[in-house]
């Protein structure tokens, strides 16, 4: 079977080269993968399923620049076993690629607005293609500003990149805890809102981090005086085809890994409410 077969095949693993490991954080390491044959297309905001031959299948969105199909990039933490076998794994080894799936920050809407980016965690990550198209395209959009929050300054994703970024978008930073060496924000990201009395008259918003973190963003975007349908948040469930056929991604009506993983938070809102079984 030809590569270009496999790609096109949603549930065949193609094996892509690794590039390079790198140590993000303790917990969190990027994978930069060669596509050598053929370009990988994707939009800012979709994801991949990660083989590990032997190991399983893991969802992970794409954290690279989009308008480099020469380069897949993953940026991961190590939360359970097959993510463990991605981090053992070296240059030269393979990992196998099924994607790209689901749909994509919705930045064609975004344009001729300000953009309001509110990343918690390892939640930069997803939005970070995103952040690379608006800096490629910056005289589409109006003012683009990301609040970012991490437990402590050690936890700070790309903290090199963040402070690069900061010359040409609105870059804030904030942690739930830090010692003496730290001199910046020390709080919720939902504060930034509050502190900096961010305009939210033509504004769309993009939220990734952890559920509950989102959730109350939304709110506090809300409260702020944006509708709900502006704001869109990155789901998470616990993912297998990708395909829509397994159903375990299912939320309500949806299927995550077919109609999201970017909803507007008018469509998720009330089953966000709901407790998982």
């Amino acid at each position: 079977m030809s590569l270009q077969a496999l790609l096109n095949n949603p549930m065949e693993p193609t094996p892509f080269r690794i590039l390079s490991v790198k140590r993000e954080l303790h917990d969190c390491f990027t994978l930069t993968l060669a596509c050598e044959q053929i370009p990988f297309h994707f939009a800012p905001g979709q994801f991949n399923m990660l083989y590990v031959f032997g190991h399983g299948e893991v969802p992970i969105s794409m954290s690279g620049n989009p308008n480099q199909s020469d380069l897949l990039v993953h940026t991961i933490r190590n939360v359970g076993s097959v993510t463990a076998a991605l981090q053992q794994l070296r240059e030269g080894d393979f990992v196998g690629i099924r994607g790209p799936f689901g749909n994509s920050w919705p930045l064609s809407e975004a344009k001729g607005k300000d953009i309001i980016m509110l990343a918690g965690g390892l939640g930069l990550a997803p939005l970070r293609p995103a952040i690379y198209h608006i800096l490629e395209n910056q005289t589409h959009y109006k003012n683009t500003t990301l609040c970012y929050g991490a437990r402590n300054p050690e936890a700070i994703l790309f903290f090199d990149e963040l402070e690069q970024w900061a010359h040409r978008i609105t870059v804030e930073l904030t942690v739930d805890s830090a010692g003496p060496g730290w001199s910046g924000h020390v709080g919720v990201i939902t504060d930034r809102l509050q502190q900096q009395a961010i305009a939210l008259t033509n504004t769309i918003a993009f939220v990734c981090g952890p559920e509950i973190m989102m959730r109350y963003s939304a709110y506090a975007l809300i409260d702020n005086g944006l509708s709900a349908d502006r704001i869109y948040i990155s789901m998470e469930r616990n993912m297998k085809c990708a395909v829509g056929l397994c159903g375990r991604c299912q939320f309500g009506p949806y299927f995550i890994c077919q109609d999201g993983p970017v909803f507007s938070f008018d469509k998720v809102e009330r089953l966000l409410k709901i407790r998982e079984a």
